[in-house]
């Protein structure tokens, strides 16, 4: 059942931007300037990307479809390692994160639907995280999660993650890692994972009908490992696959299918045929919607 409405005025009354607690979070983005100092190595820029492409796929794989969608199974170790290694982006913690998810499916791009695109690009894209009024977990919605205290103590120290692994780099390898490494691609992390709300709604092209603006965006799906098929995931929530074309590069799905391989995780869900076949909007209209057209004549399905 969705929660009473409330509108625009009425929710963004309740909001501000803590500009003063926020000093961390824009200072992230200073810091790896000092590496002008230090230099940066083939090292630094590889460790980079690495540790990009590695936490993006715990945060897509873990936040997003194990947590917040339950998509797949897998046992309590590596749910907690799922959580751990998602929360070394420095992103709050899993149950803050899931929740928070859970909120915008239940209300996309409706008024308490907390980071639509609707409401502006620097809202949805950073704006409600630097926002006071969402620093508690919604609790409501991730009762099946805040049952293990292990979890639970993660969601706590959500910081704890993301200091190990910077205060790890730093000891192997040095400042110039340190900076370059996990301070700039930790930002990048942000960003790759925050143009999921902020664009994905907006740009790109909409084969299904699901009631909103979820959009499909080959360009995003690359940047974060697949999550850019957003129209598709929107129409079907609980699939592991949300490429769901054989063209559709996923990169978190063929992890977690190899993972499937060696017992890691199990019971991926995949969209059936007929739902991948249903509620198609038709080519012209779907060419129509990534110009912006209006599609409000067709009612929604599912």
């Amino acid at each position: 059942m969705r929660e009473q409405s409330l509108s625009h005025e009425e929710v963004r009354d309740a909001e501000h931007v803590l500009w003063l607690r926020s000093v961390p979070f824009i200072a992230m983005h200073l810091i790896p300037l000092l590496a002008i100092w230090t230099g940066v190595s083939v090292f630094d820029v590889a460790l980079c990307v690495a540790l990009y492409g590695i936490r993006m796929f715990f945060i897509t794989g873990g936040f997003h479809r194990y947590f917040s969608h339950r998509t797949f199974k897998t046992s309590r170790v590596m749910q907690f390692m799922f959580a751990f290694c998602a929360q070394t982006s420095a992103q709050k913690g899993t149950l803050w994160w899931a929740a928070h998810h859970r909120h915008h499916h239940l209300h996309s791009d409706e008024a308490e639907d907390i980071h639509s695109p609707l409401r502006g690009f620097w809202w949805s894209h950073v704006g409600w995280i630097i926002c006071g009024r969402y620093d508690e977990t919604r609790w409501s919605r991730i009762r099946d999660f805040s049952k293990y205290p292990e979890l639970m103590w993660l969601n706590r120290f959500h910081w704890v993650p993301a200091a190990a692994l910077g205060f790890t780099v730093w000891a192997l390898w040095g400042w110039s890692a340190f900076l370059i490494g996990f301070m700039l691609s930790t930002v990048l992390l942000y960003h790759g994972t925050f143009v999921v709300n902020s664009l994905t709604h907006v740009f790109g092209r909409k084969r299904y009908q699901t009631g909103d603006e979820s959009r499909n965006s080959f360009l995003i799906a690359l940047i974060t490992l697949g999550e850019g098929w957003h129209n598709n995931h929107h129409h079907h929530q609980t699939s592991a696959r949300q490429g769901f074309m054989w063209w559709e590069l996923d990169m978190t799905y063929y992890v977690l299918k190899m993972m499937s391989w060696i017992g890691l995780v199990w019971d991926l869900q995949v969209p059936p045929a007929h739902v991948v076949a249903g509620g198609r909007i038709g080519r012209a209209r779907e060419a129509l919607a990534a110009v912006g057209g209006q599609l409000s004549d067709t009612p929604p399905v599912g």
